[in-house]
Parts: C-alpha cells; sequence; structure tokens
C-alpha cells in the first residue's frame, strides 16, 4: 500500500454555514505510522462534528486491528493546525464541553504515543487539543502557538487552567496565560510548549519516531495505562465528578467575586463622600 493511501476518512458533517464540513483522513506513511490529517475549513474549528470524528479516528486505530505504533496529527489546511474552538458554538450547545474534554482525555490516555504535528498556527483550544498529545512539534518557519482567551476576554474555564497548569512549568503557564504571548517555533520549544520543530513537515515527525524510538514503546501493551496513572489527576479534573465539582467551584468563586465587585463600589462612593472626593464610576 503507498504511504499516502487512505486506511479510512471520518467525515466531519457540515455546521452551518460558517463550518462546511470536511474530513479526517488516515494513511500510514511509514509502517506503524497512522497519520491523521484533518481538513474542516475554512481553520479547523473545533465543533461537536469536528471532535466526534475525531474520538471516532481514534477509535478506529485503536479497535480495527491496526498494530500498536504512534499515531500523528496534523492539519491539511498549510495555514492552520487549528485555530480553536467556535465560541458561540461551546457556549450554547448542550454537552460540548464535557465532549470537547473527552477528546482531551482519549490523547492523554490512549495506548500509543501521540505526537501534533503542528503545520501551522495553532491557538487556543488547538492549542490545548495539542498539549493533550504527548509531543509536539511547532511549526517552521511560519506559524504561531498562541492561548489568546486574554485578548478576546474569555476566562479559562478549570480544565482549560488544569491541562496548561499540568503540562507546563508555572513560569511558562504565566506567560502563556497572562501575556497571551505568540509564540513562533523555536520560542515554542524553549519555554516546553513543544518538543522540536518540523520546518520539514512529516519528514521531521518521522525522524522524532526514529530518533526516540517510539515505535516500540507500545508494544508490551502497557502504554496508554502508565500514561493514565501519570495524568490521573488532570484526567480526574476534566471528566466526570471532578469537572462538576470544579465547574461548581468555578461557578461560585465567580459569584463571589461579583459580590465583592459590587460592596467595592459601594464601598467606594461611601468612601469618596467622606472625604469630599468626587466618585468616577
Amino acid at each position: 500500500m503507498a504511504a499516502d493511501t487512505p486506511l479510512f476518512s471520518i467525515p466531519i458533517p457540515a455546521l452551518g454555514d460558517a463550518h462546511p464540513g470536511g474530513a479526517i483522513t488516515a494513511t500510514q506513511p511509514a509502517p506503524g505510522v497512522y497519520l491523521l490529517t484533518w481538513v474542516s475549513p475554512p481553520d479547523n474549528r473545533l465543533t461537536t462534528p469536528f471532535c466526534r470524528a475525531l474520538l471516532a479516528a481514534l477509535d478506529v486505530i485503536e479497535f480495527g486491528g491496526y498494530a500498536p505504533g504512534v499515531v500523528v496529527t496534523t492539519s491539511g489546511i498549510p495555514k492552520f493546525y487549528s485555530n480553536g474552538l467556535d465560541l458561540e458554538h461551546a457556549i450554547t450547545t448542550d454537552g460540548f464541553w464535557a465532549l470537547f474534554y473527552d477528546v482531551w482525555r482519549r490523547f492523554l490516555t490512549f495506548p500509543m504515543p501521540t505526537i501534533a504535528l503542528l503545520n501551522g498556527h495553532t491557538y487556543a483550544g488547538g492549542l490545548m487539543l495539542s498539549l493533550s498529545h504527548d509531543y509536539r512539534l511547532a511549526p517552521s518557519p511560519k506559524g504561531f502557538l498562541c492561548l489568546n482567551e486574554l485578548l478576546f476576554g474569555a476566562p479559562l474555564k478549570p480544565a482549560m487552567a488544569a491541562i496548561f497548569r499540568h503540562k507546563l512549568t508555572p513560569q511558562a503557564y504565566r506567560t502563556v496565560a497572562l501575556e497571551a504571548r505568540r509564540f513562533s517555533g523555536p520560542e515554542a520549544v524553549d519555554v516546553g510548549l513543544a518538543d522540536g520543530l518540523a520546518p520539514g513537515g512529516l519528514a521531521d515527525a518521522l525522524a522524532f519516531v526514529a530518533e526516540r524510538d517510539l515505535l516500540a514503546k507500545p508494544k508490551a501493551g502497557v502504554y496508554g495505562t502508565i500514561k493514565a496513572e501519570m495524568h490521573k489527576g488532570l484526567v480526574a479534573e476534566i471528566a466526570g465528578a471532578g469537572l462538576a465539582a470544579e465547574e461548581k467551584r468555578f461557578d461560585e468563586d465567580h459569584r463571589r467575586e461579583a459580590d465583592r465587585r459590587e460592596f467595592g463600589k459601594v464601598w467606594y462612593e461611601q468612601w469618596a463622600k467622606d472625604n469630599n472626593h468626587k466618585a468616577k464610576l
């Protein structure tokens, strides 16, 4: 079978005018290396259809009789690995967040090594998805990695904060979350967002697999078990009762913060009156 001959393809159904649909196609560019290439114009937004298609693709590789190997994900759209969530869809669609985090959990516990081959811009939710992989290869010379929620006023939900806290050093997490910095490929490697550069695309991913002897790692059958134990704290935070408890805590924190701000305004008005200052509210 030719390296670019599809093993299978999972359709990504259309979702309104903004998301015309696409597919995730699996090929085997080298023995034991399963390449999942997604194309969901215009910029690979992570919608419900996309997430379901990705889970299905991982299931086919695990349960479809394929030998244990290495899973590499990338994009068939040259400019974008993924430009993140469709935020309106995410907010208004029942069950989306649990589904999105289930995709992370699947990668975090998948019984084979996984590599995100970042061929282009990897923003927000796309960056989170890449962090759920075991390894990341950063785009070079073009393409940025960025968590830009700060810039458009979207708070990090508990699970989102958890994956960055789990995967990055405190210093790198601070820079990523509180500065919304755009990282070039080399900068991403320097702070630990990525494990290497991939100016040669797939060829570099195959070289990375060979250098780390990754094809041998899942053969004993315990790779997924070790990963699940390594990431057990994070997995507990992003699924089931742990996720529900964290969301409840997050909502309660926001309620208390709203109360604090309201009290602060009242306090300031009284302070300004008592001290003959004009309140500027």
